[in-house]
């Protein structure tokens, strides 16, 4: 998506350690506009399958998947890092490797909010090593639930997860997919 590879080669900066920092638009502040036609583009790319469900991760996916959801006229659903009080009844679990924070995370699903009759479109910011996706799509499995497939804004192409998603059979739709970043030269996007 033309839009997304300009946005990031703009205003997104490569720290190191693998990093984009994409917090101006993506992941802190919020361009909705942008989010808007990401979800138009997800729609587009989804249109053959039926989406009942979209299902995110805190925090990072949540914008997205609100925006992404209007196209789809469906509800979000997300995993959340942390059990608290509201949440009562049953969950679904998994465990979540943050290629970002660098630390595990067991996420919970509602089983209220997630069941056998529903057609889920996983929505997240970025894939890099799978492990996020690959907690997601347990608590899909979990639930008994269809995955007709995962949208991306940011894919690192240089990195395992996509390949291990694909690998599974899964539909991952990237709408960027960096195929190399450095600092001096900046990011290089596949296609």
């Amino acid at each position: 998506m033309k839009l997304l590879e300009d946005k990031i080669r703009k205003d997104g900066v490569v720290k190191d350690g693998g990093v984009l920092k994409v917090d101006g638009f993506l992941n802190h502040q919020m361009d909705i506009e942008l989010f808007d036609e990401m979800g138009k583009e997800w729609k587009r790319l989804f249109a053959d399958v039926p989406v009942n469900k979209i299902l995110t991760i805190e925090a990072s996916g949540i914008g997205m998947a609100c925006i992404a959801a209007q196209h789809f006229h469906v509800p979000v659903v997300f995993a959340k890092k942390a059990q608290s009080l509201n949440i009562d009844g049953e969950v679904y679990t998994a465990k979540v490797e943050s290629f970002t924070h660098g630390r595990v995370y067991d996420v919970i699903v509602s089983k209220k909010f997630l069941g056998p009759e529903d057609h889920v479109l996983i929505i997240d910011d970025f894939l890099a090593n799978g492990k996020a996706l690959e907690g997601l799509i347990q608590i899909v499995e979990s639930a008994g639930a269809t995955l007709e497939g995962v949208g991306i804004a940011i894919e690192k192409g240089f990195q395992p997860g996509g390949e291990l998603i694909r690998s599974k059979g899964v539909r991952v739709e990237s709408l960027a997919v960096v195929e190399s970043m450095d600092a001096e030269n900046g990011v290089r996007f596949r296609g």
